[in-house]
């Protein structure tokens, strides 16, 4: 028997991330330009540094699933303010909801190989890359949510069960 997760939990494991992206853009709104891109010496310089890879990675793992083998993340200098950042992110999201609905129960089983970013090749499960993808984007909220605190900014409840108790489902 092969280990999967249902196209259904999949889904709204996605849903949940993207709720929880929507909430900390919003909390993200209440920064200053200057605030936005200020170096505070996370693991990303600035919020938008940080925000930026987060788009960055959810761009490169659709693209993979769909066959591509990107060989380069968007540069966060291309984004100059929280409103470009968050339309680049609709676009990715209307990829990802599109990929999503085309996909068939048995494709979460099978293996996508990709080449990464340092040339090295690698073959997972989707349904795998999926969990790792939503678990990429929680970390690094949480990196989000220290940067909020830190610019005196109040960070967003944006956990799983949180979703789920204001009807967030799949």
């Amino acid at each position: 028997m092969t280990e999967t997760i249902s196209l259904a939990l999949a889904n709204e494991l996605i849903n949940y991330s993207y709720w929880a992206r929507d909430r900390q853009l919003q909390a993200c709104a209440a920064l200053t330009e200057e605030q936005f891109l200020r170096p505070l010496g996370s693991s990303f310089p600035s919020v938008r540094d940080t925000l930026v890879h987060m788009l960055a990675g959810e761009q490169l793992w659709v693209q993979r699933w769909r066959g591509l083998s990107p060989r380069a993340l968007l540069p966060a200098e291309q984004f100059t303010n929280l409103a470009a950042v968050s339309k680049r992110w609709r676009a990715v999201e209307h990829e990802m909801r599109e990929f999503l609905a085309g996909l068939r129960e048995d494709a979460l089983a099978r293996p996508v190989t990709y080449v990464n970013l340092e040339g090295e090749t690698w073959s997972y499960e989707l349904w795998r890359m999926m969990v790792h993808l939503v678990n990429h984007q929680s970390y690094h909220r949480g990196q989000v949510a220290t940067l909020l605190r830190l610019l005196g900014v109040k960070p967003p409840m944006v956990d799983f069960l949180v979703a789920h108790d204001m009807g967030l489902h799949a």
